[in-house]
């Protein structure tokens, strides 16, 4: 009798440790929201980058680019766009240059031509400083929000422009009706993002040279220009 309820009673504690245990994992930090995590630890050391936007819709095409150096304060902005099923097609470019708070834009022969206007919060330094807090600087993906937002599937390996990176599929909750569906491919080594598409790749991201040297083409009379690389 007594062999008995003592076998009864590991039965129960096995039972009740492997219920906690259950409880832990689905309740804690899940692997994709730890790998996230260190993705937004990288992009706080990130000091320059590049990241270029393909959209393609059957009513419109859009190309970006954008070229980030925190330390001069320098942002180039490169866009091309088109209305395609306008009568007649439309295209729309535009080619800027943000030195600080200062805006050039390039004119047809090739120059710069300061505008009236300021970066403001499209400026090099409100998008690092974004990057330095662990916010979202909506030029590299949205982690932040994606961590308390999205739900977060492993996916596979692959290579993004030489650079080995798993795939992420995330879900994100409670923007609108409809969630919103993202994959992104987070290098295995550097733990940045290299890639980021939406569902049925309407939209895709990539992104790379991270702290390397990009050189620009500084207007001579911006306060930068004795900084060339």
């Amino acid at each position: 009798m007594g062999s008995r309820y003592w076998l009864w009673m590991v039965a129960r504690l096995l039972a009740a440790v492997v219920v906690v245990l259950w409880a832990a994992s689905f309740l804690g930090t899940g692997s994709g929201e730890k790998e996230f995590q260190k993705t937004l630890d990288a992009m706080k050391q990130v000091h320059s980058f590049r990241a270029a936007y393909l959209a393609n819709t059957p009513a419109q095409h859009a190309e970006m680019l954008w070229e980030v150096d925190c330390n001069r304060g320098l942002l180039h902005y490169q866009s091309h766009s088109g209305e395609i099923s306008g009568n007649p097609p439309r295209e729309w470019n535009r080619d800027e240059l943000h030195v600080a708070e200062w805006v050039y834009q390039r004119q047809a022969d090739g120059t710069w031509s300061q505008s009236k206007y300021i970066a403001g919060s499209r400026s090099a330094i409100w998008y690092c400083v974004h990057l330095e807090q662990g916010t979202d600087s909506y030029l590299l993906p949205e982690i932040a929000t994606m961590i308390k937002r999205g739900i977060i599937e492993k996916g596979d390996k692959k290579s993004v422009n030489g650079v080995r990176c798993r795939e992420w599929r995330v879900t994100m909750r409670g923007r609108s009706v409809n969630l919103d569906h993202n994959t992104l491919c987070i290098g295995l080594e550097d733990h940045l993002p290299y890639e980021m598409s939406t569902e049925g790749n309407l939209t895709h991201y990539s992104f790379s040279d991270y702290n390397t040297p990009i050189p620009f083409d500084v207007p001579a009379e911006s306060p930068q220009a004795e900084m060339r690389p």
